[in-house]
This record gives C-alpha cells, sequence and structure tokens, in this order.
C-alpha cells in the first residue's frame, strides 16, 4: 500500500469520527438513463466508454458526493468470464479507479467498489469459500495496486460470501485501507435467507471490517428500519445507501419513483438512528445526492464514540445453531432409514412418475415390487427434464395404494429456494420421508429446451438445506419450531469421466449431512471398487444402481449418450440376441450377475425398470436371495 493511499485512509477514519460522509448514487442507472443496454458490461465501459464514466463521476463530485464509487462492483473474474473477458480484469479495475480519480482531482475519496461474485458458494454451490476468497482477493489486489482510498463491499445477501471478500481484502491490502461492507435485505429487513438485523449486524462486529451496513434493498423505508435496530447491537459505524424505491416498468424502462426530497428525508432520520456513511443505490441519481448532501450539512452529528444509547437494548441473538433441534435419527426416520441402520442389504425399484393423470400402472407396477421383496420405490423428479406427475404426488400414491415405501427424488432445477424450503416441509407433511436430492437434469435435454431453468442451489446446497429442516431451521438458520425427519440421500457416478471431482463434490454432499448415496447404473465392477476405494473414509451405505439392458440399441443408447460405460463383452452378448425377447432375458441375465458381483460390495442395489417392465426389474431381484 503506498503511503498516499495510507494518509488517506487516515483522513477518512479522521473524518468518520467527527462528520457525516456522503458516498455518490447509483453508476448504473445513470449509465442505463444514458442508453447503455442492461446486458452490457457495465465495468468494460471504463474503456469502451471513459467519457461517459468520467461524466458520471463529475456529476456526482459537483452534486457534493465525498466518496466516488469508482465502476468496478462486477470486475471480478468470476463476473467478467460471463461475458469473455475475464482477460482484461486488471485493465478494466486499474480504468475504472483512474477515472474515479482524474474527476475526484484530489477531493472526493476514491474507492474501490466490489460486488458478489455471481456464483454459488459453499454450502449452497460449488465454489468453496477458499476459492471464493481467491477470486475476491484478486480484485482487492488489483484495486489496491491501482491507488483507492478505501473498498466498499456492497449488494451482498450471503454472509458467508461477504465475510470472505472481507477477509481477502485484509489478506491482500493489510490493515492500512478502509473496507465498508453492506449487505442487501428483504421487505422485512432480514437477510434474504432469514437472518435479522441484530444477527448480522453481530457476526460483522467481528469482521476486520472499520464500517457496516445496508445498500441497495428495497427503498429507503426498509433501510431505516434495518438501521435501528443495526444501531442495537453495532459496534461499528454504520452506513446507509438505499435504492430509490422499487423500480416500476414504464414503456419498456425501468423507473425509480422516490423523489431526491424523499431520499433526503428519510436520509436525515438514518443520520439521526446513528448513521456515519449516507448515500444511494439503484434509481439515486446526482440530484439526490445533491439533496442528501443538503441534509448533512444541517445536520448535528451525535457524539462520537459508537452507537446512540438504546433503552432496554436486547440481547443479540444466539448463533443458529443454538436454536437447533437434535436430529431425528436415521433408523427413527423410515423403514429405509432402519434398514440401512441395521446394515441390512436392501433393494430398491425406480418407477417413472405417469405422463398424465392416471398413476394405476405405476401404482400395480409398485405392488408387484412389494409382493416380490422390493424394500422401497424410488421415484425420479422429471426426469430427462420432462414433463409428467410431480415426483411427491406419484410417491403419495404409490405409499397409500401400493402398501409400499417410496424414495422422493428432488431436484433443483425447477425450484427456487423459497420453492425448495417449502415443498420439502410439504414433503415431510405428506408422509414422505425419503429424499435422494439432486441438481436436475437441463431442460435441453427435454423436449421443451426452451423452458427456464432455476438452479438457485445444486444437489449440495440441496442437501443443506434439508439438513437444516431436519434441525428445525430455516435456510437462514432461523428456528422454525418443529422439525423435519428426512432420509437424505444422494447420487455419484462411478464411471464419471472426471472422478476427482465426482469423489470432491460426493464428499462435500456427505459433509452437508447426507445419509446414503445411489450409484449412476454400473456395468463394469472394475469402476465400482475404484469408486469404493476412493470413498473407503466415507462411512455411508452405498446402494449401487443395476439397469437390465432390453436391447443392443438400448446398450448403445447407455453408453455413447448417457455416457455409462459398458464393458465389450456385455454388448457382444447383447448384440448377438436374436429376437426382442432374448434380448431382453440376455439383459437380465446380465443384471442378475452384477447383482451378485456387487453383493458383497455395497448395501442394496436400485433395479431400473426400463419402459415401465417392471417385472424385469422383479426378475433381477431374485438373484439377490436370502436378506
Amino acid at each position: 500500500m503506498s503511503i498516499a493511499t495510507a494518509t488517506r485512509a487516515l483522513e477518512f477514519r479522521n473524518q468518520l469520527s467527527r462528520k457525516i460522509i456522503v458516498a455518490d448514487g447509483a453508476m448504473g442507472t445513470m449509465l442505463y438513463a444514458n442508453g447503455i443496454f442492461i446486458n452490457r458490461c457495465f465495468d468494460e465501459l471504463s474503456l469502451s466508454a471513459p467519457s461517459l464514466v468520467s461524466g458520471i463521476h463529475r456529476d456526482y463530485t459537483e452534486a457534493g458526493a465525498e466518496i466516488l464509487e469508482a465502476n468496478t462492483f462486477g470486475a471480478n473474474r468470476a463476473r467478467l468470464s460471463g461475458f469473455g473477458l475475464a482477460d482484461k480484469l486488471v485493465a478494466i479495475n486499474h480504468a475504472g479507479v483512474r477515472l474515479a480519480r482524474e474527476a475526484a482531482q484530489g477531493g472526493p475519496f476514491v474507492a474501490g467498489a466490489m460486488g458478489p461474485l455471481g456464483i454459488r458458494i459453499e454450502p449452497l454451490g460449488p465454489t468453496s469459500f477458499s476459492e471464493a476468497r481467491a477470486i475476491f482477493r484478486e480484485q482487492a489486489e488489483v484495486l489496491v495496486a491501482a491507488g483507492v482510498d478505501l473498498l466498499i463491499f456492497e449488494t451482498f445477501s450471503d454472509l458467508n460470501e461477504l465475510r470472505e471478500a472481507v477477509l481477502a481484502a485484509r489478506e491482500a491490502a493489510g490493515p492500512d485501507p478502509v473496507i465498508i461492507a453492506q449487505v442487501t435485505i428483504d421487505d422485512f429487513a432480514n437477510l434474504p435467507g432469514g437472518a435479522s438485523p441484530e444477527a448480522f449486524t453481530t457476526e460483522m462486529n467481528g469482521w476486520p471490517a472499520d464500517v457496516i451496513g445496508i445498500n441497495c434493498s428495497v427503498g429507503p423505508k426498509t433501510t431505516l428500519e434495518a438501521i435501528e435496530r443495526m444501531a442495537q447491537v453495532s459496534t461499528k459505524p454504520l452506513s446507509a445507501m438505499p435504492n430509490a424505491g422499487l423500480p416500476a416498468r414504464v414503456e419498456g424502462r425501468n423507473i425509480y419513483l422516490c423523489s431526491p426530497e424523499y431520499m433526503a428525508q428519510y436520509a436525515r432520520r438514518m443520520l439521526s438512528a446513528g448513521v456515519k456513511v449516507v448515500g444511494g443505490c439503484c434509481g439515486t441519481t446526482p440530484a439526490h445526492i445533491q439533496m442528501i448532501r443538503s441534509e448533512t450539512l444541517s445536520f448535528a452529528p451525535r457524539r462520537a464514540g459508537g452507537p446512540a444509547a438504546i433503552i432496554d437494548q436486547p440481547e443479540p441473538e444466539a448463533p443458529a445453531d443454538r436454536h437447533a433441534l437434535p436430529p431425528v435419527p436415521a433408523a427413527e426416520k423410515s423403514q429405509l432409514g432402519a434398514k440401512l441402520a441395521a446394515g441390512k442389504f436392501v433393494a430398491m425399484v425406480e418407477i417413472l412418475p405417469p405422463r398424465g393423470v392416471d398413476a394405476s400402472r405405476e401404482i400395480a407396477g409398485a405392488k408387484l415390487c412389494a409382493e416380490h421383496g422390493i424394500d422401497c420405490i424410488n421415484v425420479p423428479d422429471g426426469p430427462r427434464a420432462s414433463a409428467r406427475m410431480s415426483a411427491q404426488v406419484t410417491c403419495q400414491l404409490i405409499q397409500q395404494h401400493a402398501g409400499i415405501e417410496a424414495i422422493d427424488h428432488f431436484c433443483c432445477r425447477d425450484r427456487n429456494l423459497l420453492g425448495i424450503q417449502s415443498e420439502l416441509l410439504g414433503v415431510h407433511a405428506a408422509g414422505i420421508r425419503n429424499l435422494i436430492c439432486i441438481t436436475g437434469d437441463p431442460p435441453r435435454m427435454g423436449i421443451y429446451p426452451e423452458a427456464t431453468a432455476v438452479f438457485d442451489v445444486d444437489s449440495v446446497g440441496l442437501v443443506h438445506i434439508v439438513r437444516n429442516l431436519n434441525r428445525g431451521l430455516d435456510l437462514g438458520g432461523n428456528p422454525m419450531g418443529s422439525q423435519t425427519s428426512l432420509l437424505i440421500g444422494v447420487g455419484a457416478n462411478p464411471g464419471a469421466l472426471n472422478l476427482d471431482d465426482e469423489i470432491r463434490r460426493f464428499e462435500w454432499k456427505v459433509e452437508a449431512g447426507a445419509e446414503y448415496v445411489v450409484t449412476q447404473p454400473v456395468f463394469d465392477l472394475a469402476l465400482l471398487e475404484r469408486f469404493l476405494a476412493r470413498i473407503a473414509h466415507v462411512k455411508i451405505p452405498v446402494v449401487c444402481g443395476i439397469w437390465p439392458l432390453t436391447s443392443f440399441r438400448n446398450a448403445e443408447f447407455m453408453e455413447n449418450e448417457l455416457r455409462v460405460p459398458i464393458p465389450q463383452p456385455f454388448l457382444d452378448r447383447m448384440r448377438r440376441a436374436a429376437s426382442g425377447e432374448q434380448a431382453r432375458q440376455e439383459g437380465v441375465s446380465i443384471a442378475r450377475e452384477m447383482v451378485v458381483r456387487v453383493r458383497s460390495l455395497v448395501q442394496g442395489v436400485q433395479l431400473s425398470a426400463p419402459f415401465g417392465h417392471y417385472q424385469l426389474a422383479v426378475e433381477v431381484a431374485e438373484a439377490i436371495g436370502s436378506r
């Protein structure tokens, strides 16, 4: 860090101790108002349209802003990669800082703006904390090298991600740079995951940030309400940079309706609540900042030394784990859980949901399986991105009318975080206790490739959500007053092309709370043995997928399109089958051989019933013998 930057940091802290500091307003809103399409990379405009960016900085300077945020909010490697601009990371950040510095002309402080990565991190996504911190550290190092006076982290909805960002900045720049860390909240002043202002403020108190606060969100009213609650427990100065309300769609454009006068009125109330840094986010313009600046000039700040005195200050909320209920043991969750816990070898049969509203054929198939000693029916959730009856309802019908327990495949493709939690609560209430948590096939694999996909989380994040619900907590760690008792299963592929990545993700699933695993279909015993050796340290039951082939064409499809390795001898046997019936019997024979070979290696088999031929699965199950 340069001597000049260290001096500016000291100057900022001195000002913070004795006065209100006014930040600028929205950059994106101003670029949008100047005709820049919303699908552009706004950060790159510091290179391709520098005069436009500079003009906006100058307008905010003239309006009285004392902090200019460089146009670098999304200039991290993860976000730039989405635009094919990762190779310009250094150039974009340096240009953003240079343009802000030139507009400031030695007056306002220049802040490096840093936003979320735009990808989900653990425990709800595949990106680890260390990977996220490395991405933040890279941008922070570039911004500090470019000469920013401070760093502002803004619009974070995930405390885990914001923590990694703040720690990365301290690692990159040391103790001197000023850091402002801000979250975004919902209509109820909570984080999207449910954490209250008291809870997230208590956690942020322990971070190496100089100022903590709120930006973006739903407008000044809710921001004020959250700030008032933060002030009761905060040990740090507070910042507030709200949106100008919620946007309205007017003639194809997003318009923010809060006037400069209204924003200034709320700014004064925020200052009365203890805010030391005030500005604006989406929808705010130089006109808004000018009015806010006028309010600060007439405002008598509180005596320095922390938040205002509050009568009857409540105790900070306890960490989420203190509210967790003891989880129900696996053996008590379901019949399947009891059998797995007792070490019993189990047999499952996969039955697809019906395409229409008539599930009589599927129920009859489930009855056939029950009569032949199958332990449970596994119901996929929209397999191959197809439109079928919901897996949950199919499970309910099977359990009600076939007298056999069901397993609900639950995929992330079609549900956001709210829908996932709501439906999981419904699954439990409906009497379904067994899950297999999967990410889900993308819509492009199905007959409606134009359909949208959600994927708020992947299977790792889904397991984490179920584990929380099993402990009586919602996604944000807030107590629900009751708990689910869902047996958590996951999937794995012993024949994955990148086995290292498959093992790593499997370990994450187990760490998140998986209690058993069902593999993709296995025809090559060597692949299964290699997989089991790699996961020997993970002590959860393994159920091996077994698929009775129905024809040589089916075998080719499995190998070439589903990427399931099939040994050449098996392919040759299917090729030599002289008729369709002979091919089906050969497929059953191969599957029975696989059941015998894996019997001593795993704790169960999942048998597919290709094309609804449930009798084939039953014939294969006969090879299991006494259990």
